[in-house]
């Protein structure tokens, strides 16, 4: 079987699946699942555009990568065929782990555990399934490797996850203050002491990259509108599970019935392979189904959620720099408690505070290294003549109140 595919992306045009094994990843259930997975979860609720997966966003990844090597080798620096197909491999599946509707139902699905646990997990098991073919994929992955330089390609504040989603977002969203230099950065990368650094001439390439990172947040990924669906996927989830410990009938799939049903433990799920083995056949479907059929459950509270879901009602979110007023939030509570006639505690589904932060560059976790031309290294923010970098590094914080809009208006 001829395993030399190409493959046309939207974004960079034609992409080449470099070896067989890969292939052969590409092609396994693990990898198809996150055909099914959408990249921005209920982005498209605003920008209608957004319906792109997990799967667009790792081929895309695994195409900035092979430029990423090509270009360190041309500048003089050996990395073998097995290190290449290895950090490859790395970040084809980086986000392998990753559940239904992705960063909204991180916590949701299964508690305490992140998508990047559970992406170490499903690689291990590859490895198995392909005789250790993945080891030094795995090692790369988890920073274990000797030459640490390419596992900030594959994680890091300037890796080819970043550049990918920043790409891919602002392409599927039309947002275009989120395009950035992608061919330029890749460009301009070097290796200094087993460390990723820009030379130089790439400085203003790499100020756009932080600048369109901290706009896609506030425009796109933490767009109030985009809060308020995610908040409500998220309450659904937690009322169907509060009704299903109750004993309550709640329709579920069955691979989401495992998880819904009784609540998994990090030690259970780390420890017991049918748990990753379900984890792994979850997708957007199985949630979307039961939203669907749960918006005719006989519980109010899970029935009104998923009708709101469904045909768009959204929360309506306020985004505040300071805390919201006690006072203002309990008046919501008490309106919703007379206007659906519900407790207090299931008010809280329909009136609730919570807190949002942007960091567009973090100084303390693995720097973006400037090579100066007289072969001093600095951090971005140290080599950088823009002022607003110092700031970029700062977290904001915003306080967000989620109400339904007929609670002040009805």
């Amino acid at each position: 079987m001829n395993k030399k595919k190409i493959i046309n992306d939207p974004v960079y045009g034609f992409i080449s699946i470099p070896t067989e094994l890969i292939f052969d990843l590409i092609e396994h259930p693990y990898f198809q699942r996150l055909r099914y997975i959408k990249q921005v979860g209920m982005t498209h609720l605003v920008y209608p555009g957004a319906l792109h997966t997990r799967f667009h966003h790792a081929l895309g990844a695994m195409h900035l990568m092979s430029m990423a090597i090509e270009t360190l080798r041309n500048k003089g620096h050996a990395i073998s065929d097995e290190e290449e197909e290895a950090v490859t491999i790395a970040i084809l599946l980086h986000d392998i782990g990753h559940g239904p509707f992705s960063h909204a139902l991180e916590e949701s699905i299964v508690e305490q555990i992140s998508h990047e646990d559970i992406s170490t997990l499903i690689m291990q098991r590859l490895n198995r399934q392909f005789n250790g073919q993945l080891s030094m994929a795995i090692e790369i992955f988890e920073d274990k490797y000797p030459r640490r330089f390419l596992h900030q390609l594959v994680s890091s504040q300037l890796d080819m996850d970043r550049m990918d989603y920043l790409n891919r977002d602002s392409f599927f969203t039309g947002v275009s203050e989120g395009v950035i230099s992608s061919d330029r950065i890749i460009k301009m990368l070097n290796v200094v002491d087993d460390a990723i650094v820009v030379e130089e001439k790439g400085i203003y390439s790499i100020e756009k990259f932080l600048i369109a990172r901290r706009l896609m947040y506030w425009q796109v990924y933490l767009h109030k509108t985009v809060i308020a669906a995610e908040q409500l996927l998220v309450k659904i989830l937690k009322r169907s599970r509060e009704l299903a410990l109750q004993g309550e009938e709640v329709f579920t799939t069955p691979a989401l019935s495992m998880f819904l049903k009784k609540p998994v433990s990090r030690e259970a799920f780390m420890r017991e392979d049918h748990y990753l083995e379900t984890f792994a056949s979850l997708d957007d479907t199985d949630i979307m189904a039961a939203v669907k059929i749960w918006a005719t459950h006989k519980d109010f509270v899970l029935s009104k959620l998923c009708t709101d879901l469904v045909q768009r009602d959204l929360y309506k979110v306020d985004i505040t720099n300071e805390p919201p007023h006690a006072a203002f939030v309990s008046s919501l509570i008490q309106k919703a408690i007379k206007k659906y006639n519900i407790s207090e505690h299931e008010a809280s589904y329909f009136v609730f505070t919570d807190s949002i932060r942007n960091k567009a560059y973090r100084s303390d976790d693995g720097n973006i290294c400037i090579l100066m031309k007289d072969g001093s290294i600095k951090d971005i923010t140290q080599a950088s003549d823009n002022s607003n970098l110092e700031a970029l590094a700062k977290t904001v914080k915003k306080y967000i109140v989620c109400y339904k809009k007929e609670l002040v208006n009805g």
